[in-house]
């Protein structure tokens, strides 16, 4: 019997692999360690690989800032908004009884047009087509970005399938069109960051702009949080906060106005402003035709005020009469002829606005009273001479821009050429100006002489530190006449209100002085020369008051009005100017002048006035009502205790004017909100502690907490806020249900 014979291919071939098997090992037996050793992996550390894996980020959303009158009333805000999107995957519905997609694209149609204004055939089309192309979801338009809430609830009430909701948050402006020249606005850019486009958001774009912030977690590999997340959170930087010198409440008085009288008189062009002529800062501003923020509906966003110059008229009258009187050259018992007038022998004559028939020879102080051209050319050119009446101009501030914080702001255009250009510039013909200009320069006729910077930016404030970054101050940057010649011409503009023949006479104010000159000039045309015709012209009126001490300068003007033959064109600015000027003096606190049992008028009183606030702790309630009401503040008691236990503003604290929270002893109770400002119930919330519901803009109509019901900290309060406009009307019909069952109870007492 034989053996059998090993083949040694096998052999062979068994040796060979046994030699790859145990390089192989011997290689991942290196890797192995090296691996272990370094903790890397071709190149990449294993820890930072996993860790990127198991690590998730989430954005927190920093917010804009805001932007306040100079009370602390939020007038642009970031605020909650949502995008209404129409889900059209039908694999999004696993119950075929509650679908989760647009089943009936016609009828969703149908019913979303009417709450979102758009066309239903446009809505329709833009879900069919979708549907058509297989598209998950689709964004429904224009109409259906940055809605609020309630239009949102009132989508959800339609129950309508697959209609669903992103939220998002915009830029808003609750008091709509309000001082929008001014405020500007912000949209959205391509990222979808909110962004500065015009006015104070673009201007101080880059400070109101915020950073998001974000959190940082490791998660497993479906999302879900770790036992020990190791959590890194970076905040958000919300972006610093703006405060105008824009009085809210002031301005409401313009707009309104400034909105009849346009709707009356359809000018080309209304613009008003409110200017404290002692400090310099704008209270108000406003133009026509205007735009709201929110919807940015007209096609020209310029600032006339800042943007435009313009042939003036004879309310440049003012500076050169100051001029006079300050050079010494004016004496207003001098007479002269009035009618027309030749700077040169071969010039074209200068005429009074009569037709150059004029009233005869009159006195200096009638031909201003009657704004005569005749008499200012004759001060410019005999009296000043142009050369120093030009230095005078030079010295209100005429020839350069004023610096004011608002954007693009244009230049003069000076007319020096020829003889009667340079006297017609005196009373607001041939050369231009920018009416900022003309306003800086009539606050030193208002201030003893001291020219005023004007401004719009009260403070900027870091909210992340509560840092102030920049407060501005008032800043005199010149004084072009003696504080004896700006209250000589005051008295002498007073008497172009006051007098009979004055051209300012439908400015008077019942209760108040008023100094005041007006202003017609005529507009160039486009191809050479004038405008003629009816209303063809810049009309404007610069009126100070109270006209002794003016606290207030209130300048109004008027392009290409539409009026009757009847009409003049004081017509659509007595219609801003006598309500606003009024209004606001009221508001101020300047009283109407009364007079005494002899006839004589009393002197203006200020009811506001700075107080430093005491502490009324361990006092009694009683007393420290009655200190504060003497004071003139408003005292809020919260609680019924005997004792005050704390108070809001705290000691030592100005305040001018304000609610004063004071916590008596015992149990706190809820007060009578009626009427807070937003910044009254964030400063009440604040103090009590509680939870105040989103806010917007306005004054208290009704509370969830009823007045007398006891008040726990951490309690949700919700307010319904209305604008002031729609504040005013509100209270006004209270007034009159309280006064009808006033007179019905009185009635039945008579029949009983």
């Amino acid at each position: 019997m034989t053996t059998p014979r090993k083949n040694s291919n096998i052999s062979t071939g068994a040796a060979i692999l046994i030699l790859i098997f145990a390089l192989l090992f011997f290689v991942l037996a290196i890797r192995f360690f090296y691996i272990q050793a370094t903790g890397k992996a071709d190149g990449e550390a294993l820890a930072e690989i996993a860790q990127k894996q198991h690590t998730r980020t989430s954005k927190i959303e920093g917010q804009r800032g805001t932007i306040y009158d100079r009370n602390g009333e939020a007038i642009a805000q970031d605020t909650g908004a949502y995008t209404v999107v129409a889900i059209l995957d039908k694999k999004q519905t696993k119950d075929k009884d509650h679908p989760q997609h647009v089943v009936d694209p016609e009828k969703t149609a149908e019913k979303l047009a009417p709450l979102l204004k758009m066309d239903e055939s446009k809505i329709d089309s833009m879900l069919t087509r979708g549907i058509k192309r297989g598209t998950f979801q689709v964004e429904l338009g224009p109409g259906g970005r940055d809605i609020d809430n309630v239009l949102k609830q009132k989508i959800e009430k339609l129950n309508l399938p697959g209609i669903t909701f992103l939220r998002d948050s915009k830029r808003f402006y609750p008091n709509g069109v309000f001082a929008s020249s001014i405020l500007g606005y912000a949209q959205k850019d391509d990222t979808g960051k909110i962004v500065g486009k015009m006015g104070i958001e673009k201007v101080f774009d880059k400070q109101l702009s915020e950073e998001d912030g974000y959190v940082k977690y490791e998660a497993a590999k479906n999302g879900i949080k770790l036992p020990d997340p190791k959590e890194s959170i970076v905040a958000p930087k919300n972006g610093d906060s703006v405060t105008l010198t824009i009085d809210e409440k002031i301005q409401t008085f313009l707009e309104d106005a400034m909105t009849a009288a346009a709707k009356e008189y359809k000018p080309e062009e209304l613009m008003a402003t409110v200017v404290n002529p002692k400090t310099g800062e704008i209270l108000a501003m406003s133009n026509r035709p205007s735009f709201d923020p929110n919807i940015r509906d007209i096609t020209s966003y310029r600032n006339p005020f800042v943007e435009n110059s313009y042939e003036l008229g004879s309310t440049m009258k003012i500076f050169t009469l100051a001029a006079a009187i300050d050079a010494g050259v004016y004496n207003g018992e001098d007479r002269y002829q009035s009618g027309s007038y030749k700077v040169t022998k071969n010039s074209v004559p200068i005429n009074d606005h009569n037709g150059g028939v004029g009233w005869g020879a009159i006195t200096f102080n009638e031909g201003i009273q009657r704004s005569s051209n005749v008499a200012v050319a004759i001060l410019a050119n005999e009296k000043l001479g142009t050369d120093r009446l030009y230095k005078y101009l030079d010295k209100f501030g005429f020839m350069d821009k004023t610096g004011i914080d608002l954007p693009n702001e244009a230049s003069s255009k000076l007319v020096t050429k020829y003889a009667r250009d340079r006297v017609t510039t005196a009373f607001g013909q041939a050369s231009a100006f920018t009416p900022i200009q003309e306003i800086q320069a009539a606050t030193a006729i208002a201030n003893d002489g001291k020219m005023m910077k004007p401004y719009v930016i009260k403070q900027v404030v870091d909210e992340t530190n509560k840092k102030t970054i920049k407060k501005t101050k008032p800043t005199v940057v010149g004084q072009p006449i003696s504080k004896k010649a700006a209250n000589e011409t005051l008295d002498i503009l007073e008497t172009v209100v006051s007098s009979d023949d004055g051209t300012g006479k439908p400015y008077a104010i019942e209760g108040y002085d008023v100094a005041g000159k007006t202003g017609t000039a005529q507009i160039p045309g486009p191809n050479g020369g004038y405008l003629h015709g009816h209303g063809k012209n810049f009309i404007s009126f610069m009126g100070f008051a109270p006209a002794k001490d003016p606290k207030l300068l209130v300048y109004v003007a008027v392009k290409n009005p539409t009026l009757t033959p009847q009409e003049t064109g004081t017509a659509p600015l007595t219609a801003v100017f006598n309500p606003v000027m009024k209004n606001s003096l009221q508001y101020l606190g300047v009283e109407p002048e009364k007079t005494d049992e002899d006839g004589k008028k009393t002197e203006d009183k200020k009811v506001d006035s700075e107080i430093t606030l005491k502490s009324y702790v361990n006092e009694s309630v009683d007393s420290a009502v009655k200190d504060l009401k003497q004071k003139g503040l408003v005292p809020v008691v919260i609680g019924k205790g005997d004792t005050v236990e704390s108070q809001s503003p705290t000691s030592d604290t100005i305040v001018t004017g304000q609610r004063v929270f004071i916590k008596t002893s015992g149990k706190a109770t809820m007060p009578d909100l009626t009427g807070f400002s937003h910044r009254d119930v964030i400063r009440f919330s604040e103090f009590v502690k509680v939870r105040p519901s989103a806010l917007e803009n306005g004054y208290v109509v009704s509370q969830s907490i009823k007045a007398g019901d006891p008040l726990k900290a951490g309690t949700y309060l919700k307010v319904e806020l209305e604008t002031p406009k729609e504040f005013s009307s509100t209270l006004n019909k209270l007034k009159e249900t309280e006064k009808s069952e006033s007179d019905s109870k009185k009635d039945d007492k008579q029949l009983d």
